[in-house]
């Protein structure tokens, strides 16, 4: 694998950041970075094994890494039905997060997720959601 790979993974993964960041309104890349790792964390392991291993080759090789960090995948996904609960678990990783900002981050992961991966995985991936936790994930209208 060429140098040139590394630098083009962290290129997104700043963009990525940024971009978060920019529909925030924040301008720490660090704290982006936790909102991020939080939500998809929380994501991945709402799905079946199957799907966020879908997900997980979506994603820009850096991103990649930290989606997958700390993974088991024995007993997932997590049986939740409800929105309070997503939220609690991008809580627990994202302390800092105060309640009323939580769903305003998740939101904001959500639709970078449906720009940057575009295709049929955003949809899939929001199919296999609870409905209260798929109102936070809105796709596009074509």
């Amino acid at each position: 694998m060429a140098i040139g790979t590394f630098d083009k993974t962290l290129a997104k993964t700043h963009r990525w950041l940024d971009d978060l960041g920019t529909t925030l309104g924040w301008s720490d890349r660090e704290r982006c970075y936790h909102a991020l790792k939080a939500v998809l964390h929380a994501l991945r392991d709402r799905l079946v094994v199957g799907e966020a291993v879908d997900l997980g080759a979506q994603l820009p090789m850096l991103v990649r890494g930290f989606y997958y960090e700390g993974w088991r995948p024995a007993g997932k996904p997590l049986k939740y039905r409800d929105k309070n609960h997503f939220l609690d678990r991008v809580r627990k990783e994202a302390p800092w997060l105060r309640d009323d900002d939580t769903e305003r981050v998740v939101t904001a992961v959500f639709a970078l997720l449906v720009s940057e991966i575009g295709g049929g995985e955003p949809d899939q991936v929001r199919r296999q959601l609870p409905p209260e936790v798929r109102e936070l994930w809105a796709l596009p209208r074509m």
